[in-house]
């Protein structure tokens, strides 16, 4: 479906759900002509720019919103505001309208980057509740490696959503979205372009991570893990084992040294 298609009945449903706005109380709205908007509407032509965005002040919709998502199978009450031109943040609430706590497919979860301001991607995930964790939007992120201890594979780290990178807080552990994937740490300096992130585990070094590469933010709010025990699969997963232990060992040897 093209952003022109998308518009052209996204504008229309809006303006039907106004009673009694014809195409022409609309236009005069706009200060253009009917015929001008039909076109709009039918989608055979895209409106101008000034025309577009005065459509979205009017909705107080944005003009990507308009463009790239279906309102017809969407509640506008049921997304976020997102900062820095990225419009909105899907949730899914049950019958009695709570907020579910989304669940991050722990392989696939690259796949997030793609999808994570998608509803139909959001639709899909499975979800889970907690009593103590209301009023905010939370998610559930899938945790690999042993950078933050007590946390290994297995693990989901429990996030609040942050509406504003302004909001991070030095100290804090949180489960960042950037441009090359998902990464769980904490803040140890805010810069003036960038963040410095650091691992619990001291065998890991602190790196940046620049606000242009960080697309969202959730703060550390709780965890849970569906296994007790993690047995090894496959080889692999036998390995990867193997190497956290001899990282453990490398990591007990250097405060040895220290000492």
């Amino acid at each position: 479906m093209s952003a022109l298609s998308i518009l052209a009945d996204n504008i229309t449903y809006l303006r039907m759900q106004i009673p009694k706005m014809s195409q022409q109380k609309f236009a005069a709205q706009l200060f253009i002509t009917r015929d001008a908007y039909a076109k709009y509407e039918n989608g055979k032509v895209n409106p101008p720019l000034d025309v577009l965005l005065a459509i979205s002040k009017y909705y107080h919709i944005s003009t990507d919103l308009l463009m790239t998502v279906d309102l017809r199978k969407y509640k506008l009450e049921e997304m976020l505001n997102l900062p820095d031109n990225r419009i909105l943040l899907p949730i899914k609430t049950d019958a009695t309208g709570e907020n579910k706590i989304e669940i991050i497919p722990y392989k696939a979860s690259m796949g997030y980057l793609t999808g994570y301001a998608d509803p139909e991607y959001i639709e899909g995930l499975q979800t889970m509740s907690l009593p103590f964790l209301r009023n905010r939007k939370y998610r559930a992120f899938p945790v690999e490696g042993d950078s933050m201890p007590p946390y290994k594979d297995g693990t989901f780290i429990i996030g609040e959503y942050l509406e504003n990178i302004a909001d991070l807080k030095i100290g804090n552990a949180y489960l960042l979205v950037t441009r090359t994937g998902l990464t769980f740490k904490r803040i140890e300096s805010i810069n003036l372009n960038s963040i410095t992130v650091k691992a619990d585990n001291d065998f890991y070094d602190s790196y940046d991570i620049i606000f242009t590469d960080l697309w969202e933010a959730w703060k550390h709010a709780g965890s849970y893990s569906p296994l007790e025990l993690k047995v090894p699969e496959t080889k692999d997963e036998e390995m990867k084992l193997m190497l956290f232990k001899l990282m453990e060992d490398m990591k007990e040897l250097k405060e040895k040294i220290k000492n």
